[in-house]
This record gives C-alpha cells, sequence and structure tokens, in this order.
C-alpha cells in the first residue's frame, strides 16, 4: 500500500464507463466471421477429413467391425423391449452409426439402441397403443423419435446445451441404477420363460412378486437363459484375470471379452436350431421368429395431430433420457481420452440422428456406454468408424435374416440382463456419495425406490425435482461470513541455502468454520468496521439472507448513534421488541464502538441483480439511521464490470474524501496508462512508474481487503 505520491496523480487513471452500446460492439466486432464460424461448426468433420489416413483408417476399421459384431445382437434385443420386431434394432442401429459421423464431435460414442431409451420407448408405445390401437406400434416409435430428434437439434442450434449440466451425477445415478433393475426385472421371466403368465410391463416390485407367483410354470427357456447370463459373466471373468496374468496378450483377450455377446448369441442360436429343427410349428422354446430382410419400412413417417397431442406428454420424459445418457457418455469419454466435446454441437448431432432415423423406419437412439466403451479400447482414431459398422449391419439386414429365426428369446433376455448389470451403481461409488453429500446420497435412492415402486419416468421427474429443489434452496440459503485479518509469516529457502522470511495478511472466518487450525485466533477489525465475504451471486433468492445475517451481528457488536433516539412509547416502531420503559433499554456507558465501515468481500460474486443492489440500498439507509452518521461501504473484488456499473448506479464507490489509499502498480513509461500492466521484472534501461490500479474516482472500490481496511481505518479521523 502505498499514499498518493506525485508519480501516481501524475498518470491518473479512470476507467471508462461500461455501456450496453460498447458492450454490444465488443461482442460484434466481426459479425461476418462469426456466421461463418456458427454454420462450420455444424459439420466438425471438415476439420480432419482431409487429414484422414491409413493409419487412423486402420484403427477405426478395427473398432467399426468390432462394434458391428456387438450391435447386431444388442439392437434386436433391445427392439424388444421397445415393443417393436428385431428388425427395427436393426434400422435404428444403421442410422445411428452411419449419419452421427457427419456431425460428431466425439470419436468414441456409438449411436443406437440402448436399454433404458428402448424400455421408456416401450412404455410410451403400451399406453399410446391401449387408447389408439389404429396407430402401429413402429408408426408410434417413428413419430416420438421424430419429435424428440427435432426439439434435441433447437436446443443444439440454438447452443442450449449448457441444461444438461442442471442434471447432477446423483441423478443420473439413480435414473441409471433404477432403470437397470426395471429392465432386468422385466426380462427375467423372459429368460424363464414364464412371461406369458403375467404383465411384464408392471412396476418393478409388482413384476418380482408375480415372477414368484409363477415360478412353476418355468421350462426349457429357462436352461437355455440361466446357462447364456452364467456364460456371458464367466467369459467376461476368465478373459479379466487373463489379461492380467498375461499382460502382453492383453490386447487377444478384450477382444474375446469384447465379442462374448455375439458367441454366446451363435452358440445359443445353434444350440435352439438342434432344440427346434423337428418342431418347426410348435418350437419347444421361444425363438426370434421371421425376420424380413432388407429395409421393408422405409418412407415418411407419419404424424397426425391426434398422434402429436398424445405424445406431447412422453416428451419431456425422452428428451432428458436421450440428452442424459448421450452428453454424460460424450463428456466421460472425451475426458478419458483427452479430447473436449462440444455439447451444443452434440445435440444437434444426436438431434439429427432422430430425425432421419424414422424415415428408414427408427425408433428413438442415443450413445450407448457399454458398445462406447469398447469402441474407445478397440483404438478408434476417428467418428468416421461407425461406417464400418453400418456396413456390418447392412450385411445382417440383407444377408443374415434367414439365421437370425433361430435365436433364442431366451438367451437375448440373459444379453439384455448382463447389459444392464453394468449401469447398477457399483457399492464405493454410493460410499463415496455419502461422504461427499448425505443429501444427495438419498436423492439417489429416492430416485431408485420411485424407478422400482412407480416408473422409469417418475424416477427421473422425482430426482431430477428434489435436485433442482436443493439446488435453488442452496442458492437462497447461501451463507456469507463475517472475516478477520491473520498475519502469516512465510519462510523461504532460497537456491543458496539462504532463508527468507516475509509476511502477509489472509483474511478468515472470525468463527473459523474453515477448518483453520483452533489455536489461530484471526483478529477482529473493530472500531465500528466490519468485512463481510458473500461466496455465492448476490441475486433476488439469497440477498435479503445474506443482508439480514450481516445487519444482525452488526447490530449485535454496536450501539446506536443516538442511545434515546425513542423518548416515549409514541415515537418506538410498532413492531420494536423492547419494554413499556424505553429509558430501561439503554444500555449505561455502552463500550461498544459506533458503525463507522462496512467491507464487503465480493471477490466470489460474479452476478448481481437489480433486486440485489436495491437491498444493498435498503440496507445502507437502515444503517445510516442507525449510526447516525453516513456509513462508508467499500466493495472488493469487483471483476465483472456490470456489477460495477451497477453498484455506480445505486451511488456507491464515490466518497466526498476521494481515495486515501492506492494500490499501485509498476508500468514502463511506453504503454498506454489507460491500460495497466503489472510488470515484476525490467531491464535497468525501462523507465518505471506507479500507476493506479483502480479508478481513482471510485476510492470505494479496491484491490484487496488490505487496501479497504487500511482505507478504512484511515478514514476515522475525519468522523
Amino acid at each position: 500500500m502505498l499514499n498518493p505520491v506525485s508519480s501516481v496523480s501524475n498518470h491518473e487513471y479512470r476507467e471508462s464507463p461500461l455501456t450496453v452500446k460498447n458492450w454490444l460492439k465488443s461482442k460484434t466486432r466481426n459479425p461476418q466471421e462469426g456466421i461463418k464460424n456458427y454454420f462450420l461448426s455444424f459439420f466438425p468433420f471438415l476439420t480432419w477429413i482431409y487429414r484422414y489416413n491409413f493409419t487412423w483408417f486402420w484403427g477405426d476399421i478395427i473398432a467399426g467391425l468390432t462394434v458391428g459384431a456387438i450391435v447386431i445382437p444388442q439392437s434386436m434385443a433391445y427392439a424388444g423391449l421397445a415393443k417393436l420386431a428385431p428388425q427395427f434394432g436393426l434400422y435404428s442401429s444403421f442410422v445411428g452409426v452411419v449419419i452421427y459421423w457427419f456431425f460428431a464431435t466425439s470419436k468414441d460414442i456409438s449411436i443406437g439402441p440402448v436399454a433404458v431409451m428402448s424400455a421408456l420407448t416401450g412404455s410410451v408405445l403400451d399406453d399410446i397403443y391401449r387408447v389408439y390401437p389404429q396407430y402401429e406400434l413402429h408408426t408410434i416409435a417413428s413419430a416420438l423419435a421424430l419429435l424428440v430428434g427435432c426439439i434435441v437439434c433447437l436446443l443444439g442450434i440454438l447452443r442450449l446445451g449448457f441444461i444438461v449440466d442442471f442434471i447432477p451425477l446423483p441423478a443420473l445415478a439413480a435414473f441409471m441404477t433404477g432403470s437397470a433393475l426395471n429392465i432386468a426385472m422385466g426380462q427375467i421371466p423372459t429368460m424363464f420363460g414364464n412371461n406369458r403368465s403375467f404383465d411384464t410391463r408392471q412396476a418393478t416390485y409388482l413384476v418380482f412378486i408375480n415372477f414368484w407367483k409363477n415360478i412353476k410354470y418355468c421350462n426349457l427357456n429357462a436352461a437355455l437363459g440361466l446357462t447364456a447370463l452364467f456364460l456371458l459373466y464367466a467369459i467376461r471373468v476368465i478373459c479379466t484375470q487373463a489379461a492380467k496374468r498375461y499382460p502382453t496378450r492383453e490386447k487377444l483377450f478384450f477382444f474375446i471379452n469384447t465379442l462374448r455377446t455375439a458367441f454366446v448369441i451363435l452358440l445359443y442360436l445353434l444350440i435352439s436350431w438342434l432344440i427346434n429343427r423337428e418342431h418347426v410349428d410348435k418350437p419347444r422354446t421361444a425363438l426370434l421368429g421371421a425376420i424380413p430382410r432388407g429395409f421393408q419400412n422405409m418412407g415418411v413417417p407419419y404424424l397426425d395431430s391426434k398422434l402429436f397431442l398424445k405424445l406431447l406428454p412422453y416428451l419431456p420424459s425422452t428428451v432428458i433420457v436421450l440428452l442424459i445418457e448421450h452428453i454424460a457418455i460424450a463428456k466421460s469419454f472425451g475426458r478419458i481420452n483427452n479430447y473436449v466435446i462440444d455439447p451444443d454441437q452434440e445435440l444437434v448431432a444426436i438431434g439429427l440422428t432422430n430425425v432421419f432415423g424414422p424415415f428408414f423406419g427408427a425408433y428413438p437412439a442415443t450413445g450407448s456406454f457399454s458398445r462406447t466403451a469398447i469402441k474407445s479400447k478397440a483404438g478408434v482414431r476417428t467418428p468416421f468408424a461407425g461406417v464400418f459398422s453400418g456396413v456390418i449391419i447392412i450385411l445382417a439386414i440383407y444377408v443374415l435374416t434367414p439365421v437370425f429365426y433361430w435365436i433364442s428369446q431366451a438367451s437375448l433376455s440373459a444379453v439384455i440382463v448382463h447389459a444392464v448389470g453394468d449401469l447398477i451403481i457399483e457399492p464405493h461409488t454410493l460410499k463415496q456419495f455419502w461422504k461427499v453429500s448425505p443429501i444427495e446420497f438419498f436423492i439417489f435412492w429416492a430416485g431408485v425406490i420411485v424407478t422400482i415402486f412407480s416408473s422409469i419416468e417418475d424416477g427421473i421427474y422425482v430426482t431430477i425435482a428434489t435436485s433442482g429443489a436443493l439446488l435453488l434452496y442452496r442458492i437462497a440459503k447461501a451463507r456469507g461470513q463475517f472475516v478477520g485479518r491473520v498475519q502469516i509469516h512465510q519462510i523461504v529457502m532460497t537456491s543458496d541455502n539462504e532463508t527468507r522470511s516475509a509476511t502477509r495478511n489472509i483474511y478468515v472466518p472470525l468463527d473459523r468454520s474453515n477448518g483453520i487450525n483452533p489455536m489461530v485466533i484471526p483478529i477482529s477489525p473493530g472500531n465500528g468496521i466490519f468485512i463481510y465475504r458473500i461466496h455465492e451471486s448476490f441475486l433476488y433468492p439469497n440477498a435479503a439472507h445474506y443482508t439480514e445475517k450481516m445487519v444482525n451481528q452488526i447490530f449485535i457488536e454496536t450501539r446506536r448513534g443516538k442511545s434515546d433516539c425513542y423518548r416515549n412509547l409514541g415515537q418506538q416502531p410498532w413492531n420494536l421488541q423492547t419494554s413499556r420503559h424505553p429509558e430501561k433499554d439503554i444500555i449505561p456507558n455502552d463500550s461498544r464502538p459506533r458503525l463507522h465501515a462496512l467491507i464487503l468481500d465480493f471477490t466470489g460474486v460474479p452476478h448481481v441483480d437489480i433486486t440485489g443492489v436495491q437491498n444493498l440500498v435498503d440496507v445502507r439507509r437502515q444503517l445510516d439511521v442507525y449510526a447516525d452518521w453516513h456509513v462508508n461501504w467499500h466493495f472488493v473484488g469487483l471483476s465483472n464490470p456490470w456489477i460495477k456499473r451497477a453498484l455506480i448506479s445505486a451511488g456507491f464507490g464515490s466518497s466526498n474524501n476521494g481515495r486515501n489509499v492506492f494500490s499501485v502498480a509498476h508500468a514502463p513509461t511506453d504503454v498506454n496508462h489507460e491500460e495497466i500492466h503489472l510488470h515484476e521484472n525490467h531491464s535497468s534501461s525501462t523507465n518505471i512508474i506507479f500507476v493506479p490500479i483502480l479508478d481513482i474516482d471510485r476510492p470505494l472500490f479496491h484491490a484487496d481487503l488490505d487496501e479497504a481496511y487500511e482505507a478504512a481505518v484511515n478514514s476515522l479521523s475525519s468522523r
């Protein structure tokens, strides 16, 4: 801190006032370039396709073929969850992998049918078909995909991808865990062959009860389903352990483990054929059945006003599932593989995939966690790998459909149960939830329980609503803290083994709630000076909460400017908590200081609004009356120019006494002093002057708490 010197006054700094016009100009300096970049951002492949090379091609073809072999059995199984024929799963897979790469910013993610989205689609189809049986199931599914795709694409075009960030991890984990339990419980009866005895689309707990009630109806399907499930887990465990034991062959075991689904389906296809080849008219086990060759349902999707209105209530939950699955997976694998995705562009990509999908007969598709993990580990290099997956799917649609007839439905159910098992949150993660935030731990369980006892949609709404309520509560009840000064002594060991000591001040809560050593006692500013730190935006939900606590504490620690301001009962406010005799409420020889100055630490405040500023104005007026003189309001850490503008408009920042304490910085003489630069090291040939860091016409806006405190102390003499 330096007192005003001639070198400072000769180089006065006055900050240019912020205006809306100037701000708009700064944001639209080159509109043509901005518009060009905006439209080019819709086609990210243009930034890398011209650099495509053989190394990338080799990595992409291995990853693409691997995912293609996996997505075929998975997509046919997931189509069953959506209450659709198996070919619609293949259609959705093809469109997902072929179209997505044009608009993708993630090289790893694999688009197509997924368990949760398929189960949700099946629930929607059940509800609508029950009321409007004139619509075919695939017609409803295509219309749903088209509407959802348009909504998500519009969100991406408007660059609203940030809304996904409002869905917290516990809500996502609850949704995934509850959905996995719901789906698994719905597939177990099919795996055992007793699914025809009751409705497997009921709430999870009812399916569980009815399954055990009808266990006596299990048949040969149970043998196929249970052994297929056991084999899937056995291959995974064996390959995982073998990869650890033989690290040189890790890649081999990875591909064996990755292709276990295709291997099990082929094995049980053979077993199913052997069991049922003599019983074609009345198969002994449940079979997948005939699948038409080619794209039999290509065309313009049908959507009339009646179907649109019926689908409308289901759009929010479907959009949420589509978004959180895709964006969460894309961000996760972007971090794992050290690249950054563009959430807005990913919304455009997944939206357009679902817009074009219905023209091929597809139903809603999104990112698959399991296939994305496999694609990443297989060494994918670019999003173009999806094209190679599409080649495999086309081969299946046009060549392999006669073989699919013999696939056992019990083995497909085992594949689904095995796949969704990975979505269930692990115990150590739950333990971490409890350690980090017990409240969110209970939100997680609330979402899981509602999903089990009601539906996936209700579970989504409950977790998001409770998480949103918690967020609003935390904003509204954000805590401010009175802070005091602690002098820190630092001992630095130099390179030549000499010690150098330095001291500085830090400001910590007076109640030591930040966990500092209880032996360290912060020094209160005293003399009627208070330092109050605000940690959040100062907005209408929390402004009153902040200032109420602040004013109450000030009233406790200071005395009124006039001790006899209420001479009789008639002059007292009606709501003043006092006795019938005002003179008895006067504290004789009150040693408490009179309120002099208030220092607000706005370092952690990114935004203020009209309500917040008006609240400060009201409190300023209240404290001036209480102290019976003008109380100085000092502000520290105003990093946002809009906050400065708002406070200046309300009359804060100015003082009749001018700035009595300056924070200055070194600046070479050859710079424009309207732009202040801090240079710590200069050559001897550079002329150095001192210049103020902040506007000298706003003496109550300060660079740090030390400057503000010193200014408040120096102004005591003017009282």
